[in-house]
């Protein structure tokens, strides 16, 4: 029959998310343009909330799809591929600031970091004290995901699961306090000097991935809890674990670049 599915694809019915996604982005960055000129900053929280609803009835529907069983072992591989050259793509978001934070080190200039890096006038973080704390609760957390990847595929075993993110995401959130802590007790700020700006900005922007990163391991809980992983189907489980390892070996390359070598 012409209407029968005689493939392994699964073929996507129209969806207005994708334009909804395109709207709410464009009103966010201009609504941000106008908060940054003192303007107002309603559009830029309109354009927000759509946004994260588009994200949410987005992946509402990846979810509903695999439930399904619309993702075949053809689809999910396509899934692995995206989401692989998705974390390509943060690699590179990343080197951005390291490229910036490198360049300035090895080349200080005396208009932005007065001649010598780092700045005389800037007192640094020891890494051995708060720096070297949240590398360990990172790396432990880390280690929890891995615990709940193998009590699924490797042993069915849900409750050890659910113990390993429950450990995972209470571990993120811990991080999240003490960077905040951190920031609260810095000696420099954001403006004024390079130092400042690619500190905030490389370490910032890696905190907001670690805010990602708990509610992404939060979300496979929950779904845990609603019976959606199998040790045969659990992709969106997977991509949660690969992106918290990606921002566990983020850290590593901050903690010896920017706390220990850029110190």
């Amino acid at each position: 029959m012409a209407h029968e599915k005689n493939h392994d694809y699964h073929i996507l019915p129209p969806s207005m998310h994708p334009f909804l996604a395109a709207v709410g982005g464009f009103i966010m960055l201009f609504g941000a343009v106008l908060w940054m000129h003192s303007i107002t900053p309603f559009m830029f929280f309109i354009g927000l909330a759509l946004v994260l609803y588009v994200m949410f009835a987005w992946w509402s529907d990846v979810i509903a799809e695999s439930n399904e069983g619309d993702h075949t072992p053809v689809v999910r591989i396509g899934l692995r591929y995206g989401f692989i050259m998705f974390i390509m793509s943060e690699v590179m978001f990343f080197a951005a600031w390291f490229w910036s934070f490198f360049k300035h080190a090895m080349y200080p200039m005396e208009t932005f970091s007065e001649g010598q890096w780092p700045p005389p006038s800037i007192e640094t973080f020891d890494p051995w004290h708060l720096p070297l704390i949240n590398t360990l609760i990172l790396l432990c957390s880390g280690a929890a995901a891995t615990w709940a990847h193998h009590a699924l595929v490797h042993e069915n075993n849900r409750k050890d699961m659910a113990w390993g993110l429950i450990l995972a995401v209470g571990l993120g959130i811990l991080f999240t306090v003490f960077q905040i802590y951190e920031y609260s007790h810095a000696a420099f700020g954001f403006g004024g000097n390079i130092y400042g700006a690619n500190f905030f900005m490389a370490t910032g922007f890696h905190g907001a991935h670690v805010v990602i990163g708990t509610i992404f391991l939060f979300v496979c809980y929950m779904r845990l809890r609603a019976g959606h992983f199998s040790p045969e189907k659990h992709v969106g489980f997977e991509a949660a674990a690969w992106y918290w390892h990606f921002v566990d070996v983020v850290w590593l390359f901050l903690f010896a670049a920017i706390y220990i070598w850029g110190s």
